[in-house]
């Protein structure tokens, strides 16, 4: 299992440090990551709250890399839809929680490896600092089990 330490690399990546997106924990198992968003002048928008794309982007890859860390490379990962409901605006730092736990992680895979598509849902909140819930974002995932070689997938 990767090194949750290794997460953190991304906030080197060019669209999140951009952003101001940072992670700022993950806990060993990679079953949880927690992200930040620091309100800065570069990613207000022109009535001074953070940007609803930069807020859904902070959200976008971690139930995807938890599921992909978890299940490791014998399996296929993909987002297949997200939605997001803005509640308040974003005046503040803003933080998320990813979490999945290891038998949710456990049910996946015994469904694809029964064969099955495998679409779960996922839903988490982005707080502010003073813990008010300025959106709630849903991902819908896609994971099934690689064909073995030589076998095409669906």
């Amino acid at each position: 299992m990767a090194n949750a330490k290794l997460f953190r690399m991304i906030n080197w990546y060019p669209p999140m440090l951009g952003a101001g997106i940072k992670v700022v924990a993950t806990n060993a198992d990679v079953t949880s990551i927690t992200v930040e968003m620091k309100l800065r002048w570069w990613n207000k928008n022109v009535v001074g709250t953070q940007f609803g794309g930069s807020l859904y982007m902070m959200c976008d890859p971690f139930f995807m890399a938890i599921l992909m860390t978890n299940l490791g490379r014998d399996y296929i990962v993909w987002d297949k839809a997200a939605s997001i409901q803005f509640l308040k605006p974003g005046r503040k730092h803003v933080r998320a929680i990813f979490h999945i736990p290891q038998e949710e992680i456990a049910r996946v895979r015994a469904l694809a490896d029964a064969g099955e598509k495998v679409t779960p849902e996922y839903d988490v909140d982005i707080l502010d600092t003073d813990g008010v819930l300025i959106a709630r974002v849903r991902k819908v995932l896609y994971v099934r089990r690689k064909p073995p070689k030589g076998e095409k997938a669906d």
